[in-house]
């Protein structure tokens, strides 16, 4: 009797997750997986993961990450990919760096321009890849190789801005009231966040109602699915592919200034790799390479479990690059295999 009632429960289990749909499942994974993630921190790390100051600064740290992701998980949802936006964001600090300080300009033409350029590559890229049909990962490497020499070829040499107005702004806190904490000495000292945090937060839920309740959204993850069937239902699949990697563009211009706004400074050397960090943070959060699922909350904690881990690996006495990049490798091959024993499952139940 047991064992049927047990047998009735695992298949009643089943039929409640196959009625998930696989975006949401993927979302609950990742979710848990950063909260399980994080108390272990707590746990083994020490206190200092305890404090509100610690989370927050993973959101400072990783405000372009954030904003760059929620680009690179819409092409990916729409089955594309876009590799140029780590080379983006280094053009669009040193455009932005070069225009204050040696040509006395203002800050409100600095963040035109940030848009601008990312507006520009977004277009080109996305008119190559959609109406030429062009393969995104050969347009985009294009793209990434084009935006770095371009930023060598703005200036060669890092170097820190000295514009006041940009100084007076990249030193705006956003306080969070009741979050802070007491150093050693008994002082008080108040939690904040970067403006680039709050500009990253503003596209996490802008992307999210996008993908949630537009027929842009639903668009997206119709031709990612199956371009096909996306062409049957009338949904105009270049202009779809198109807008994917317009936004992606202009996301990087954003993105790129926020990361201008965190370090002051412009340099060639600015954003190596953030590409490949983009489409893991997806990846971890859920977004499937073939394309079709995906969600931004999920690209958000994909971020913050990215983060996370590599500041549990640096906290470990393991500070070495390349311990990181393995702990990032085997993190993304648990999380594939994980995306496709639960999802080959559900299918299956």
């Amino acid at each position: 009797m047991s064992s049927n009632k047990s047998a009735v429960s695992d298949k009643g289990i089943a039929a409640k997750i196959k009625n998930v749909s696989d975006t949401n499942l993927l979302l609950t994974i990742t979710i848990v997986v950063f909260f399980v993630m994080y108390i272990g921190a707590i746990i083994f790390q020490g206190s200092g993961f305890l404090k509100p100051q610690t989370f927050f600064n993973i959101l400072n740290q990783n405000a372009t990450l954030i904003i760059v992701s929620c680009g690179m998980s819409m092409v990916m949802i729409a089955g594309g990919i876009d590799i140029s936006v780590g080379g983006l964001t280094a053009l669009v600090c040193m455009c932005c760096a070069v225009y204050l300080d040696f040509m006395g300009g203002n800050l409100v033409v600095s963040v035109l321009i940030a848009l601008a350029i990312g507006l520009a590559f977004g277009i080109v890229q996305g008119f190559l890849v959609a109406y030429l049909d062009i393969q995104p990962f050969i347009v985009t490497l294009a793209g990434m190789f084009f935006a770095r020499g371009m930023t060598t070829v703005v200036y060669k040499e890092p170097f820190n801005v000295a514009h006041e107005g940009f100084k007076e702004l990249k030193l705006t806190r956003l306080l969070i009231p009741k979050m802070g904490s007491y150093t050693k000495k008994g002082a008080y000292i108040d939690a904040y966040v970067e403006l680039g945090v709050v500009v990253a937060l503003i596209i996490v839920v802008i992307m999210f109602c996008v993908l949630r309740w537009t027929k842009l959204g639903r668009s997206f993850y119709a031709v990612g699915g199956n371009s096909q069937s996306a062409v049957m239902l009338g949904i105009n699949v270049k202009r779809t592919k198109f807008i994917t990697h317009l936004l992606s563009g202009i996301l990087a211009g954003i993105g790129g200034y926020a990361f201008f706004l965190h370090t002051g400074a412009g340099s060639p050397a600015h954003a190596t790799g953030m590409e490949m960090n983009a489409i893991a943070a997806s990846i971890i959060g859920g977004t499937m390479l073939t394309g079709g699922v995906g969600n931004i909350i999920g690209t958000f904690f994909g971020v913050l479990s990215l983060s996370t881990i590599q500041i549990i690996v640096a906290t470990a006495g393991l500070g070495e690059a390349w311990w990181t990049n393995i702990t990032i490798a085997s993190m993304l091959c648990i999380f594939l295999i994980l995306q496709s024993v639960i999802m080959a499952w559900k299918h299956r139940a």
